[in-house]
């Protein structure tokens, strides 16, 4: 029989065990006397240009994150962990553990916020982005293997393609052959009947030449309810998932090795009503092979595969929130991708940090997605009345180079180019009446071939020890995605529209920094202007109150400010501040879209603030305080639903119990603040969840 967690006298509650050991912490702290150290960057990042450079040599902004941070820090998903960062958001401000897989996609510094996410997410170099949609299911990402997520804001990072328009997130993991033989795993209970388990297991062969990694997760919550008034159709919004994948590396040669990774995953939602719920499964697949020739260049190889479906359920409901109708079913979303890489890398990190050689890389991608929407709507008289299938292909491939050069003492040059040819293929429409099967609506759209080309350049100087500046300038482009183009999608009363004559976004940016972090010392201070120019941004444009459709905006800007900073007021406290200002503006609409001029972009906040607090304790001790503000946005291009502020405090606190065990307590939404992440024209008002305590132990061996 399961024992709830408030019974009294038998299992400590999870805000009592929390309360406990925030009271031990403050009674062990107050012993740290020995000098603080210093902040110092990773050596080496390999994101931003898809080769490993020093960051001091990067014209870009890369944020580091070491997975141990996130793991242990406040947030239970990836997605919220990274709202440490003030760049990064979901469409929502609502994080993936109770938000519409379709509202999953990254926006980085404001730029065109949207469920298609204009971030490109990577798992070892590998996307990560839904094929069919382009948003990113965060469940799917192991986090006990994961060595440090590196995330490259802005479109600097063109050499990785038209997905990365908006910037990369990328997870990196530690290779089987790198980490020692042993595993860890993690059990995790708390409010809302959440509980989970994740765990992660490497074993090597006798011979030392083969390594295996298994990671496995699987959870479930009861969830919390959606909205601020509540009525006779809404529940809490469940969720459960799980996760296995296998990861196989060998060591060839000397040189050489071989990485191969099988993952499945699968996923159901409950969405706040007794009708609209969503599920998800992938199988996914791929192989990569990587060396470096001796005096030659490092090189590698990978392939992947991923086979996807998707469901969801939507319906209309009454002001009252009482009555609950089906709006439409999509009962199937398959999708397919296949894709390939290749490049090879000529130099040395350590060299061009020194004023002497050069990097540069060179390679070439393709990938091709496959994908359909199958669907009954027109509800009447209590069934179906009509089925629609509307879908396509798309193929992507480039081929790009990143240069990396001194030009003098302390000032490195960074180039590159990449040209890409993108085909969409078999697109359709159909629609057919359920009782009789006579075919209504039937549409084949023209098959279409696009040339994109995206170059950048940019400089890093180190003007003294410590203080660097940097300057980039950069374009990118982003083609739409396969749900962009053929699947509508209804929220409330407010259906949104496809539009199979979408147009690629371009992008046109620039930005110049300044980095302080003087050697030995305790602070580490940045700032980064940038504008980036969006023409053909895609933005669902209202025509009625009731009815949207996804369309090309003519021009979109997007400016703004960062600060951020680092203290180590000493050994055992951190303290840490990022801040983005981002104007986000319509410039012109275009035709049909006039009413957009001089608008602000939906779901961009003016201001955001995330800061931290970590405050490392004598006897296994740590606190970790996270906050994160953001000013009011609007819900709806039109600029007529505004969201309140909102501010969120985030507090963990992990025990150290033995070396190989210890205890996280969490409390997300410290003081249980109202967060509005969407207001209809009704008056309804979507939140996101309220103080959520929980336990996680955590056995590693």
């Amino acid at each position: 029989m399961r024992v709830p967690f408030d019974t009294f006298g038998t299992v400590p509650t999870p805000r009592s065990a929390f309360l406990a050991c925030l009271f031990a912490a403050f009674l062990q702290s107050g012993r740290a006397d020995e000098p603080a150290p210093s902040l110092s960057l990773p050596p080496v990042v390999v994101t931003a240009g898809r080769l490993p450079q020093d960051p001091a040599t990067l014209p870009l902004t890369v944020d580091v994150y070491p997975g141990e941070t996130l793991r242990h820090g406040p947030a239970l998903v990836l997605d919220d962990a990274l709202r440490r960062c003030a760049a990064f958001s979901l469409f929502r401000r609502a994080g993936s553990l109770i938000a519409n897989p379709t509202a999953q996609g990254v926006s980085l510094r404001g730029i065109g916020p949207s469920g298609t996410s204009r971030a490109l997410v990577l798992l070892d170099g590998v996307p990560v982005n839904d094929p069919f949609g382009g948003w990113v299911a965060w469940s799917k990402l192991p986090s006990g293997s994961v060595e440090r997520v590196e995330l490259v804001r802005g479109g600097g990072s063109a050499a990785w393609g038209g997905t990365s328009l908006g910037g990369v997130v990328q997870s990196i993991s530690v290779s089987p052959l790198e980490a020692p033989v042993g595993g860890a795993i993690s059990a995790t209970a708390g409010d809302f009947e959440t509980r989970a388990i994740d765990a992660t297991a490497t074993l090597g062969s006798s011979s030392g030449r083969d390594a295996f990694r298994v990671d496995a997760a699987t959870f479930a919550t009861a969830g919390p309810l959606l909205v601020r008034d509540p009525g006779r159709v809404d529940i809490a919004a469940d969720s459960a998932h799980q996760r296995g994948q296998l990861t196989w590396a060998r060591r060839v040669d000397e040189t050489t090795t071989l990485t191969a990774r099988a993952r499945a995953w699968s996923e159901e939602r409950g969405n706040g009503t007794r009708y609209q719920r969503n599920a998800s499964d992938e199988a996914f697949v791929s192989s990569t092979l990587a060396g470096a020739a001796p005096g030659g260049p490092a090189w590698s190889l990978s392939l992947h595969a991923q086979e996807q479906d998707f469901q969801s359920t939507f319906s209309a409901i009454n002001a009252a929130r009482t009555i609950e109708i089906p709006a439409s079913d999509q009962y199937a979303v398959p999708s397919t991708a296949l894709g390939v890489s290749a490049q090879a890398a000529w130099g040395e990190s350590a060299a061009l940090s020194d004023g002497e050689g050069c990097l540069t890389t060179l390679g070439l991608d393709a990938r091709r997605v496959d994908g359909e929407t199958r669907e009954y709507f027109f509800y009447n008289a209590g069934a179906f009345t009509r089925e629609r299938r509307a879908g396509g292909a798309q193929t992507a491939a480039g081929v790009f180079v990143t240069h990396a050069r001194p030009l003098a003492d302390g000032l490195v040059i960074t180039g590159g180019a990449r040209l890409d040819s993108i085909t969409r293929a078999n697109g359709f429409r159909q629609e057919t009446a359920l009782a009789t099967g006579a075919r209504l609506f039937n549409e084949v759209y023209a098959d279409r071939e696009d040339l994109a080309f995206s170059p950048s350049l940019g400089l890093a100087w180190r003007v003294k020890p410590g203080l660097t500046a940097r300057a980039a300038a950069y374009s990118a482009y982003r083609t739409p995605t396969l749900n962009e183009l053929y699947r509508p999608f209804r929220v409330g009363p407010v259906t949104t529209q496809a539009n199979p004559g979408l147009d690629p976004e371009t992008l046109l940016g620039g930005e110049v920094g300044l980095e302080l972090a003087p050697p030995a010392r305790r602070y580490a201070l940045r700032a980064t202007v940038f504008q980036n120019d969006l023409a053909g941004a895609v933005a669902n444009v209202s025509l009625s109150p009731t009815l949207r459709e996804r369309r090309n905006l003519d021009a979109v800007c997007v400016r703004g400010l960062e600060l951020g900073g680092q203290w180590q007021a000493m050994p055992a406290l951190r303290l840490d501040a990022d801040y983005l200002l981002s104007d986000a503006r319509v410039l012109s609409g275009g035709a049909g879209a006039e009413a957009l001029d001089g608008l602000r972009l939906a779901q961009v906040p003016r201001h955001t603030l995330a800061t931290g607090v970590v405050w490392r304790i004598e006897r296994g001790l740590e606190l970790d305080l996270r906050g994160r503000w953001v000013s009011a946005q609007y819900d709806d291009d039109l600029n007529t639903l505004a969201l309140a502020p909102s501010l969120r405090l985030d507090l963990a606190v992990r025990c150290s119990l033995t070396p190989r065990l210890g205890l996280t307590l969490a409390l997300e939404n410290l003081s249980d603040a109202e967060t509005q992440t969407s207001r209809t024209a009704g008056g309804t008002i979507g939140l996101a969840p309220p103080r959520f305590v929980r336990a996680e132990m955590n056995l590693a061996w």
